[in-house]
């Protein structure tokens, strides 16, 4: 019986890493905005980055995980999990759109890297907050002009 259990253990354990490896999984790890193409459907919002007004300044994490660290390892590990069983199971929307979630990691990200510039809207709510999402009207600043 320790045996079988043994084997079954090694066995997961190799797709597991067979899976990693394949996948680039240690490339999710940095902050390199290649490692967010490695999936073919992602190449549109990579090449729009590139030529966007965001691009010498922030890239995917910055935008699109939490800057604290706990929330940023939570958010990518829930993505990482998402996005594999989406891919595994090629159930996904193409194109692809963000989740409610992470759409409110973005809009944060917008109001802290320019709270200079916000700060002023957020302070009086002269809007109400399910209003006070960034990229309703600046939805081409960080993917550049669309296609």
């Amino acid at each position: 019986m320790k045996a079988i259990l043994a084997i079954l253990v090694g066995l997961l354990a190799g797709v597991g890493a067979y899976t990693f490896y394949y996948a680039q999984g240690a490339s999710y790890l940095s902050s390199d905005p290649r490692a967010c193409m490695n999936c073919h459907i992602m190449r549109d919002q990579f090449d729009s980055w590139e030529k966007s007004s965001h691009h010498s300044f922030a890239t995917c994490n910055d935008c699109h995980v939490p800057h604290d660290f706990v929330g940023k390892w939570l958010t990518k590990a829930g993505n990482g999990y998402h996005h594999s069983e989406a891919f595994t199971f090629q159930n996904f929307h193409e194109p692809i759109q963000i989740k409610p979630h992470n759409a409110a990691v973005l809009n944060a990200n917008c109001l802290y890297c320019h709270k200079d510039f916000t700060r002023e809207i957020t302070a009086h709510r002269v809007i109400k907050d399910e209003e006070l999402y960034c990229v309703r009207c600046h939805d081409n600043v960080g993917h550049g002009p669309r296609r």
